[in-house]
């Protein structure tokens, strides 16, 4: 048997048991694998049931631009669908998603346009409104609009939601979603609850989005909106797609919680999924609670891991943000197995010579260079030398004018692998902030003496 284009392989996932990350509560926990559809999302379901729908409505005619806001996901499904059938696309996204996204959707032909996004939906710089300007400047242009076509909610309902009725023979107690346009959980939710109405629906929502408060109150409080780094779930508007009546209960999940569960479902279960599945495991674990030893729960894994290699799944960039503190060495470990050390540094306006002696009483071979406070540079006795060789009368010039480029700065989190690339010939050490704003620096000697001790 074959397929006879990659559209028809999607969906039929598969689902499976959780054993590790779930052993302390009730119940069997069973993830919805939907990285295994072409475009390694469940948006593969959805974007291929809009285009059908607006080719019979005549609203996506052939050669048409197909133009969309999409966090990449929905535009990888639509990118794939337009290779197939003849279309193109451009798609507008947000300087939050991973590089690794961007780079996807580019690789399908796709032209991306990546906007801020710390504006209001409506900012003309946002990514909903270019999207919107694009499709009335762009002829023949389409713009699914996956937040507010219900087409999206009605693909989960035709496919996701009865694969899950009978993948776990009407077991099902409760359907776990990350939630983000809100399609998956409305769509495969309305189907299991006309099913079973005592399943309960919970959607995860982040930090930042409004959903939680508005799903308990009825109030859209921009007062709950700020930026946050968790990617495919939350908003700061109220898509159609979203059916609160549907949905029973949000659990919000913090950014650092949902970074880490994600890297722990590859350690732990070895399945390589997005950061919107770390978020729902870790929104379902603090929620364990609810759960009875014949629940049978179900749990979206929405994506591939592979789009966040730069982010979840990179150390430096968990460090950087807090998130990640173990035993690996790290700036901050660093100074703190040397101790506190006063930082020696030499004015731009003294004389290179000042700056030599000072070198030579120390017995350091560099020295950073301020100005009024600030550092500016630094001199090296390689710097001193050259300079001397070109000019003798130099000893007498001032620092800052055979000064070079400053020591890099590096935050107290950075790892050893990061502190050594940026330590080679041009620069023998890095210089650290501490949490009162006092520069300490970190040579060399300091990092060998850090590893060997």
């Amino acid at each position: 048997m074959w397929y006879n284009n990659i559209l028809e392989t999607i969906g039929n996932t598969p689902l499976v048991k959780l054993n590790q990350l779930t052993k302390e509560i009730r119940g069997t926990v069973l993830a919805k694998i939907e990285t295994t559809n072409p475009g390694n999302s469940i948006k593969d379901r959805m974007a291929i049931k809009m285009i059908a729908d607006a080719e019979a409505a005549g609203l996506l005619k052939p050669g048409g631009t197909i133009i969309e806001g999409t966090s990449g996901n929905t535009g990888m499904g639509l990118a794939i669908a337009a290779v197939i059938k003849g279309y193109k696309c451009i798609f507008t996204t947000t300087d939050k998603q991973s590089k690794e996204k961007i780079d996807a959707l580019r690789a399908f032909g796709a032209e991306v346009i990546v906007c801020p996004t710390n504006v209001e939906p409506e900012d003309p710089r946002s990514y909903y409104s270019v999207s919107s300007r694009l499709e009335r400047e762009v002829p023949n242009a389409w713009k699914p609009n996956q937040y507010d076509n219900l087409s999206n909610t009605q693909a989960h309902y035709e496919q996701t939601g009865p694969e899950i009725w009978e993948q776990t023979e009407g077991k099902i107690t409760h359907l776990v979603v990350g939630v983000g346009t809100g399609g998956t959980i409305s769509g495969a939710g309305k189907y299991l609850k006309e099913k079973n109405p005592a399943i309960n629906v919970w959607g995860i929502d982040s930090y930042g989005s409004v959903f939680k408060k508005y799903k308990e109150t009825g109030v859209f409080d921009k007062n709950e909106i700020y930026p946050y780094i968790t990617e495919g779930i939350g908003e700061d508007f109220l898509p159609k797609n979203v059916d609160f009546g549907v949905i029973d209960h949000f659990e919000k999940v913090s950014d650092k919680d949902a970074a880490l569960m994600t890297r722990e479902i590859a350690r732990k279960e070895g399945i390589f999924a997005g950061n919107s599945a770390g978020a729902a495991i870790a929104g379902l674990l603090q929620m364990g609670h609810l759960l009875k030893e014949e629940d049978v729960v179900v749990v979206i894994f929405h994506d591939h891991g592979s789009r966040y290699m730069g982010k979840m799944y990179n150390e430096d960039w968990l460090r950087e943000r807090g998130f990640l503190k173990d035993e690996k060495l790290t700036a901050e470990r660093i100074l703190k197995r040397r101790g506190t050390q006063e930082m020696i540094t030499v004015d731009g306006e003294q004389s290179v010579m000042e700056a030599f002696n000072t070198m030579k009483t120390l017995h350091i071979s560099q020295i950073p260079v301020t100005q009024q406070g600030m550092v500016v540079g630094k001199v090296t006795e390689a710097d001193i030398l050259h300079a001397l060789l070109e000019n003798p009368g130099t000893k007498s010039g001032k620092v800052i004018d055979i000064m070079t480029a400053p020591f890099p700065f590096v935050d107290r989190n950075t790892s050893i692998n990061k502190l050594s690339a940026l330590i080679n010939k041009d620069n023998n050490a890095v210089l650290v902030e501490d949490t009162s704003g006092r520069l300490e620096i970190i040579t060399q000697y300091d990092i060998i003496n850090a590893i060997s001790g």
